[in-house]
């Protein structure tokens, strides 16, 4: 069984690397690996070593810390904390792609949507 720790790294991978519109393949060929062993990585099936940690933070841009943000959410939220929104958001594409969609819609309509969300989600 893989450790939180990989899982949570590996889901943080996927994350930025999604926000940074790029596929398992681009950044396998950045850090100059096979993009099965991203997807690995990505699934906490292998842990990341620090050496490679570094080469993938170079090539999504971000500090090292990156991919151990928010991981003390996790813990409690594993921990049985109940809440209606999940604690990684963001690491769900499905949710990452609403946003760029979102902010991809002129500013007065999409005023107007969130107006809508907003009361939609109140009635629910």
């Amino acid at each position: 069984m893989a450790h939180p720790v990989d899982v949570h790294v590996g889901k943080r991978i996927r994350h930025r690397r999604w926000l940074v519109g790029m596929t398992q393949q681009q950044l396998a060929e950045c850090v100059g690996i096979k993009f099965q062993q991203i997807q690995k990585y990505e699934t906490g099936a292998n842990r990341v070593s620090a050496s490679r940690l570094w080469d993938i933070a170079e090539a999504l841009d971000v500090p090292v810390s990156f991919f151990f943000e928010g991981i003390e959410n996790e813990s409690a939220a594993e921990e049985g904390a109940a809440e209606s929104v999940p604690a990684d958001i963001m690491g769900d594409k499905e949710a990452l792609d609403l946003v760029r969609s979102y902010y991809a819609i002129p500013e007065n309509q999409r005023r107007r949507l969130f107006e809508l969300a907003r009361v939609l989600s109140d009635v629910a």
